[in-house]
């Protein structure tokens, strides 16, 4: 068995890895194929496109690599819930906008895999403090 030699974390469109930067500079000092890892992703991304997707990438030392996907960032999901382009410019002063108890639950349900909580209603606080901190009013 391969042993892993690096772990790369990224952050990429969904359906949209090119081998330009910034995929291409972070895996190519890796050494791995990066036209490959890029046709596998998209592949496998395919099907949620508009999302960012968290990506962590284990190289092994024959170079080869495998890869596993997250769910995307708990503050993207919010803004996609409520239809927003972006959050406060200064949270805590003025408000972007609202979300409601029940957003918060649909955010925690597709968010839970990749949190640290072990009840919904532990994740439901998570994902309202994310959203507190956006500048978002939790309703």
């Amino acid at each position: 068995m391969a042993n892993v030699v690096k772990k790369i974390k990224l952050q990429i469109p969904a359906g949209k890895a090119t081998p330009a930067p910034p995929v291409g500079t972070a895996l190519g000092p890796a050494g791995i194929n990066i036209g490959d890892f890029v046709n596998k992703f998209n592949e496998a991304t395919r099907d949620r496109m508009g999302d960012i997707i968290p990506v962590e990438l284990s190289v092994y030392d024959d170079r080869s690599f495998d890869f596993i996907l997250k769910t995307p960032p708990a503050s993207r999901l919010i803004l996609k819930k409520l239809g927003m382009e972006k959050a406060s410019q200064k949270p805590g002063v003025s408000r972007a906008g609202t979300i409601s108890k029940a957003q918060v639950r649909e955010v925690s349900e597709q968010k839970m895999p990749d949190l640290n909580a072990s009840t919904l209603e532990s994740a439901d606080k998570i994902i309202e403090g994310t959203a507190r901190s956006m500048g978002i009013g939790v309703e």
